[in-house]
């Protein structure tokens, strides 16, 4: 009865750790080899792929990597997509969901339409994990991989990223309307909208660096140049010079969809030059500019201490970068592991 006993727990723990691997691939019972659960309960934890597909990060490196040299602005676009998916009722890869029946797209969205991009790439990388280990990396997982990837690749901070999100199986249009900050934002504003998803102005001014890289569209700034309070007077905080030349890059009407790099000392380089062109009253939208005019105590000191200090800058992109990657994950049973991206399973 004993060897019948011993054999009937063994056989049920196979079945539970089999039923549990379906929700937490990375999780398995100690079986007296070393390892073992993480203990953190199923939330996000870095080694959450270990075992199930421990190669997802060369995986993602290697598409970004060819992607990247092709087109650099592509950094730029692949962070964004992380944030602005974040933004929308938690990192749930929500973003990446096409129209259907039952799915009214963030992508048609004010903040996203003809504006974010990427999407081939996270096509191709989701791809390439399906052939090496299917359904196993959810595309919330590799929308933050993809955003860490495009930081290193661009010579910004890496951090050590905590994994298992799982894909939701809705989108909604209506917050991504409301949620996203928009370029035109004043301080307040930016602070009540991070502060709305646990971050605060250390989170804001830190993840604002992002703009270190990548372009904006005329139609983000035009304000600034002909409108700023409502007299037909531009905004009196831009340094001339660089007023004079956005003005060559955006006219008063038409050529919404004109670019102009965020930064453009460096616009393919993830340094702190950000936080000095604002100090120079450089920056390109007003959401960059009020961090420093905005009557933001904090803030001000922030800019003025990223500046002058690139390493604490980049140690706390890192830490903002966990901290909002952590914006309502789906994990456990939660979700799904979608098989592809665009649309749910």
């Amino acid at each position: 009865m004993a060897s019948l006993r011993a054999c009937f727990t063994v056989i049920l723990m196979i079945l539970i750790s089999s039923s549990l691997s379906q929700a937490h691939p990375g999780y398995f019972f100690d079986w007296g080899e070393g390892g073992g659960s993480t203990g953190e309960d199923f939330g996000l934890f870095p080694e959450f792929y270990q075992y199930a597909c421990p190669q997802v990060n060369d995986i993602v490196l290697s598409v970004l990597e060819r992607a990247i040299a092709q087109e650099p602005r592509l950094a730029a676009s692949l962070l964004r997509l992380h944030f602005h998916d974040c933004f929308v009722q938690g990192c749930d890869a929500s973003i990446l969901l096409d129209d259907s029946e039952t799915i009214a797209s963030e992508k048609n969205s004010n903040p996203n339409k003809n504006s974010v991009r990427g999407f081939e790439v996270i096509d191709e990388i989701k791809a390439k994990l399906e052939e090496a280990c299917p359904q196993t990396v959810s595309c919330a997982d590799i929308l933050a991989l993809v955003a860490r990837g495009s930081t290193v690749l661009s010579g910004g901070p890496s951090w050590e990223l905590p994994l298992g999100r799982r894909d939701s199986k809705t989108a909604s249009l209506t917050e991504s309307n409301r949620n996203m900050p928009p370029p035109n934002a004043t301080l307040q504003n930016l602070i009540t909208l991070f502060k709305q998803q646990g971050l605060d102005e250390v989170d804001l001014v830190a993840l604002s660096g992002g703009h270190t890289i990548g372009v904006a569209r005329c139609v983000s700034f035009r304000q600034r140049l002909y409108n700023q309070n409502g007299n037909d007077q531009p905004d009196e905080t831009l340094e001339r010079s660089f007023y004079y030349d956005l003005t060559s890059i955006c006219p008063k009407s038409g050529g919404d969809n004109n670019i102009s790099p965020l930064d453009f000392t460096s616009p393919a380089k993830f340094d702190n030059t950000y936080f000095k062109l604002i100090l120079w009253g450089k920056g390109l939208l007003n959401s960059d500019e009020v961090l420093l005019t905005g009557n933001g105590f904090n803030t001000m000191d922030l800019v003025k201490s990223y500046a002058e200090d690139e390493e604490l800058f980049f140690d706390q992109f890192a830490k903002s970068m966990v901290k909002m990657g952590n914006i309502s994950p789906l994990i456990g049973y939660n979700g799904d592991v979608r098989k592809d991206c665009r649309r749910v399973n």
